[in-house]
Parts: structure tokens; C-alpha cells; sequence
């Protein structure tokens, strides 16, 4: 999908335009999120199956599934890939377990450092039910739980309904018997008084799920007194998009909805243009009294992990190409922003401290390193990019339409 390109006169009536929200400020609303998939597991000297090569891989030489590599220079606790793998500066190539308390907290520490206000805390139904899976996802999100009260973040938890044939029936019971625990923390999210939860997948064209299905599942949310954020196809409100149809009146009983648009544009140009389907889903969404909560991601390329891909599919272009997305909200007054993703470093959109160059990636397998677009910027500067991009959208600095974060 391309969408026009935006003439620059069309945005400048859009700078004087104030903060525009259904609810007032909140743990969500006037907050940058970032979403957690906390699915990394390595093999260990165990039998336990929840801890096998799980997202990296399956352990062996040029069989890695990231993209981009993590800088693990400040983890404690790092586990041997292959024995034949080394970094371009000679050192053992490592990773980390997303199960480690130690990895939790110190990607807690980073939110706080950076200015991430919120994670949202992947849960995959097919996982979180699966007897070989469920207590690395449980584990994680209570190790969660505990770094978000530590470091005085907040975090929700986000279902993720991809293959979950199911959902109707097992996301009500897995609130009761799992989610609904994690409510009662201090750390838990709240807006407009009632816990964050998000159901992300509905409506979209290979996600299970009926209209009146996806009614039962929200109805059933509102009446555990939850505050409920739909993860939705980006051009929900057309049937232009990969998406069922029928599922309007489902976006509509949201309190607010979060369109994925990772992927759906490219370059500053396209990261631009996309301001027109960003204004019409708000002026929606302000009639219905409906919240809304844009999707921003700093590129992405995924060859490792979907062979056949195109390398550095979507450039980063050292942080212009987040900058621009996070001008976009500034522009329309949005004052919240959903980060895709904190740790996602199989599709390349992992904001989270990864390799700045060669010297840090292992060398016998391709990897997109932070440098690809020709400038040299630190492991941890799209950490530093989202927390200036979430001053900007509180208004805490000078509007700049250009990314204002030093590359080192």
C-alpha cells in the first residue's frame, strides 16, 4: 500500500492544533508505550522444554532468526550461541534468556532511563496455554511485574490472537485464572480508573475470529471493569486493507484503538504522507469517543527470520525515519504513541540496545547493524530517539522536524 504524499501546506494548519483525546491523561493516553514480546529462551542443561533455543534460533551455525543483533555488554547473565561463533572484534558471540530476572530488570532500567513510560506485555493465547511454552511466558510477565514496581514504570498485558483458534473461549479463562492476578499490582496500568488490556489481531484477514465472536470477547473485558485497546489493521475504517469485513461495530466498542502499520511505509516520505490516514482515523475516532493510540517503529527488514526478504527492507535512516512518525503525532496534537517494539529483534524494529557495527555482530552470518544507512550512531540510540520522541508529543521540548538525538 502507498499513500499520497503529503503537500507541505497541508500541514501547517495542523502545528496550532491542541492535544486531542477522548479521556483525560492517564497511564495510556498522553504516555509512550512500548511494546515487550519477551520471547527470547536459550537452551540450557535441562530437559524442561520451556527452555530450548526459542526465537534465536535453533542454536546451530547461520540458523540465527534476528535481524539485528543485541549489544549484551551490560547483562549479567549471557549464554554461548555456537562454539564457533565469534564477533568481528574476536569475542564469544552471546545472548541473553528473556526468562533471566536479571535480563527483565535490566530492560526495566532502560524504560526508566529513556523515558519509556509503558510496556505492554506480549501474550501469544498458542503460548501462554501451550504445556511446553506457559511458564516462560508467565514467568516473564511476572518478572515484569516486579521490574515495572522496582523502577516505577507501568505495564499492561497485550493478547496476541495470531493462530489462537480458540481466543472466544480460552482469553476469558486465561483472564480469570492468570491476567486478572496481575491487575492488582501498583505497577499495573490504569486509565480512566479501570486496567489496561489489549486484544491485538482483530479484523485482520489471517486472525481467527467472527465479528459477533470478537463482540463476546470485548463484551465480556468491559464487564470485569477493564479499560480494552484493540490492535486493528492499519486502514481500519476502508475495506482497503487485509482485513474482514464486518468489523466496524467491533473497533467501535473499543476504548481505544491502536491501528499496526509496521510495514506499511517506508522513508521519511511515506513516514509523512501517512499524516492523512493518521488524521482521518483521529477525527473518527473523536467522534466516537473512542481513544488513539499510533503505532510508530524505527524500520524494519526481517531476512533471517522470512527468507527471501529484501536486506534493510526498511531503513532506519539514523532515526529520521522514527523522528518523522513522531513528528507526525506533534503535527495532530496526539499526545501517545505505541513504540513496535522494545525487543523485537527478529523483525528488525527492536529499539533496544543492539549492534552499532561489524565488530559487534558474529561473522559468520548477514545481520543489519545500526550503521547500514551510512552513519555511526550508539547501541542505545533509538532508546534515546523514543525518549526525546515522547518529550515531544508531552510537549517537554522545542518542536524539531528533524531528529534532534546526538548519534553517540
Amino acid at each position: 500500500m502507498k499513500l499520497p504524499f503529503l503537500l507541505g501546506s497541508l500541514l501547517l494548519p495542523l502545528v496550532s492544533q491542541g492535544v486531542i483525546a477522548s479521556s483525560p491523561p492517564g497511564d495510556v493516553v498522553g504516555k509512550v508505550v512500548a511494546g515487550y514480546q519477551g520471547w527470547f529462551s536459550i537452551k540450557q542443561d535441562t530437559n524442561d522444554p520451556n527452555h530450548a533455543w526459542t526465537h534465536w534460533g535453533d542454536g546451530t551455525t547461520n540458523h540465527v532468526g534476528v535481524e539485528v543483533w543485541p549489544d549484551v555488554r551490560e547483562y549479567a547473565n549471557t549464554y554461548q550461541w555456537d562454539v564457533n561463533a565469534t564477533l568481528g572484534n574476536g569475542k564469544n558471540a552471546t545472548l541473553f534468556d528473556s526468562y533471566d530476572t536479571q535480563t527483565v530488570d535490566l530492560h526495566f532500567s532502560w524504560m526508566k532511563k529513556y523515558g519509556i513510560d509503558v510496556a505492554a506485555v506480549q501474550r501469544f493465547g498458542t503460548d501462554a496455554l501451550g504445556p511446553n511454552t506457559k511458564d516462560h511466558v508467565n514467568g516473564v510477565a511476572h518478572k515484569a511485574q516486579a521490574a515495572a514496581e522496582k523502577y516505577g514504570r507501568k505495564f499492561y498485558i497485550m493478547w496476541d490472537i495470531s493462530g489462537w483458534t480458540n481466543f472466544t473461549t480460552d482469553l476469558p479463562a486465561d483472564f480469570l485464572n492468570t491476567v486478572k492476578n496481575f491487575t492488582s499490582s501498583p505497577a499495573y496500568a490504569r486509565q480512566n480508573g479501570k486496567p489496561v488490556v489489549n486484544v491485538w489481531g482483530l479484523g485482520l484477514l489471517d486472525r481467527p475470529g467472527t465479528p459477533s465472536q470478537a463482540l463476546s470477547v470485548i463484551k465480556f473485558l468491559k464487564d470485569q471493569g477493564l479499560y480494552v485497546i484493540l490492535g486493528v489493521p492499519t486502514l481500519w475504517l476502508t475495506q482497503a486493507d487485509s482485513k474482514l469485513t464486518g468489523f466496524l461495530p467491533v473497533y467501535t466498542a473499543a476504548d481505544m484503538i491502536s491501528p499496526w502499520t509496521v510495514g506499511r511505509y517506508n522513508g521519511t516520505d511515506g513516514a509523512a504522507a501517512y499524516q492523512v490516514q493518521l488524521k482521518y482515523d483521529l477525527a473518527y475516532c473523536k467522534e466516537h469517543g473512542i481513544d488513539y493510540q499510533p503505532v510508530v517503529f524505527p524500520g524494519m527488514s526481517w531476512t533471517n527470520w522470512t527468507p527471501g526478504a529484501l536486506k534493510n527492507m526498511i531503513p532506519r535512516l539514523h532515526g529520521e525515519f522514527l523522528w518523522q512518525q513522531f513528528v507526525n503525532l506533534r503535527l495532530l496534537g496526539i499526545p501517545n504513541a505505541y513504540i513496535a517494539m522494545f525487543d523485537e529483534y527478529n523483525e528488525g524494529t527492536a529499539i533496544a540496545k543492539a549492534a552499532e557495527d561489524k565488530s559487534m555482530i558474529p561473522t559468520n552470518q548477514y545481520f543489519l547493524t545500526l550503521d547500514a544507512d551510512g552513519v555511526h550512531v550508539s547501541s542505545d540510540f533509538y532508546l534515546r530517539v523514543a525518549g526525546d520522541g515522547g518529550r515531544l508529543l508531552k510537549h517537554q521540548i522545542p518542536f524539531k522536524a528533524k531528529v534532534p538525538t546526538s548519534f553517540t
